[in-house]
């Protein structure tokens, strides 16, 4: 018998997603629990936003304390958690200098191109407005972020979109003095991509495009909406001798509220006036004064050193679960964003994992993608590979 909510969302909800039949009540630390009681051991965490999983103390405490005082003033007003958070994010960031906060990942995104553009049209005058993409993006769902999208199925339903888009071939090396010339004004590369595959930028690559970033004066943005703020067991995904113009940020910050924020050096920041940009809601004194509890829980050295201890003992586990299943073909990403790379159909194991109680995701149609909370601990990677171990079993007995 079909959940009532189920039977709701599919009469009254647009139907842009495709998901499972069961409906998720609560939830507490790795775990989901849904309306039959059910537990799921979550490896999703909301695609990379739950960082601090579900029920986090400090998380709650701070949303109800908060929750009395002012929940929007707009921007025409100065308001302390936003100027505290903005401090914070600076201060995680040797070359950062600037903060404008936005609600989404790919708003921070749209405003990242906007600030391009007017770096360029300020320091070159017209003409200077070629925007630099990778093959397998995905920087988001407006159309800004679509046009610098590289698979077709996400831009050509909405043709024409942006124009002034080239995309180059990630970690290709040889091609990047061809494709990063005088009319570009940015570079937009994630580090390590999402949709694309899991797949990590190599340091001497992302070092090549900075240095033609810098030949050209064009701005290199980092995309660090999935992999930044500890994902890595670093704060950033981007290595230290690559710097960025511009970072994006977004999913993890507002421990499951609504926050992104374009973060930027004082260069950028210089050609951008009042009126140039803005946001209704970006940057409320609620979303912000929580999201300060989240960045300084993640933004410590022992959270980030659990966060790569755990990912060191999922790296071993996933080793060995690859040499008892051929059809794994390959490993990829870093930290606690990885991806299985897999010869049989990721969308049937997905649906399968639900059967015990596992939840993953899908990044293109070869790889399983594992975003779980950064506060995932050793026994919780045991319960993966053993559930992940008997879903494979079942898929292939199939």
């Amino acid at each position: 018998m079909t959940h009532p909510i189920v039977e709701a969302d599919n009469q009254y909800v647009l139907q842009t997603y495709a998901r499972p039949d069961f409906v998720f009540e609560r939830g507490e630390g790795c775990y989901l629990y849904d309306t039959t009681g059910q537990r799921y051991l979550d490896c999703v965490a909301g695609i990379a936003v739950n960082a601090l999983g579900y029920g986090d103390p400090d998380v709650t405490a701070a949303i109800a304390q908060h929750a009395g005082g002012l929940l929007h003033l707009s921007n025409l007003y100065h308001n302390t958690s936003a100027a505290n958070l903005a401090k914070q994010l600076v201060d995680s960031c040797c070359v950062i200098d600037r903060v404008f906060f936005s609600n989404s990942g790919t708003e921070a995104m749209e405003g990242a191109l906007k600030f391009a553009r007017r770096y360029a049209r300020d320091c070159h005058g017209e003409g200077k407005t070629t925007i630099i993409a990778f093959d397998g993006s995905f920087h988001g769902r407006t159309m800004g972020a679509v046009a610098i999208t590289a698979r077709e199925k996400y831009r050509a339903p909405f043709a024409p979109v942006m124009p002034d888009v080239r995309f180059g071939e990630y970690n290709n090396i040889d091609e990047l003095e061809s494709l990063i010339t005088s009319d570009v004004c940015a570079v937009v590369i994630e580090p390590i991509q999402g949709e694309g595959g899991l797949r990590v930028a190599e340091t001497a690559y992302l070092q090549k495009i900075r240095a033609l970033c810098d030949q050209h004066d064009a701005l290199l943005i980092y995309d660090e909406i999935q992999s930044g703020i500890g994902r890595t067991g670093k704060m950033w995904a981007h290595p230290c001798d690559a710097k960025p113009d511009i970072i994006t940020i977004a999913k993890p910050l507002g421990g499951g509220l609504p926050i992104g924020a374009i973060l930027m050096r004082q260069k950028v920041a210089d050609t951008i006036h009042a009126g140039d940009h803005g946001s209704t809601f970006a940057g409320g004194p609620f979303i912000t004064a929580v999201a300060q509890v989240v960045f300084s829980k993640i933004n410590t050295p022992e959270f980030l050193h659990h966060v790569q201890e755990v990912s060191d003992y999922l790296d071993e586990s996933l080793q060995d679960l690859m040499s008892r299943h051929p059809e794994i073909i390959e490993l990829r990403g870093k930290g606690l964003m990885r991806g299985i790379r897999m010869s049989i159909p990721v969308a049937t194991v997905r649906e399968v994992a639900h059967d015990h109680h596992l939840l993953v995701a899908t990044a293109g149609d070869d790889v399983i993608r594992l975003v779980p909370p950064l506060v995932m601990q050793r026994h919780h990677v045991d319960e993966f590979i053993v559930k992940f171990d008997a879903t494979l079993a079942d898929v292939k007995s199939k």
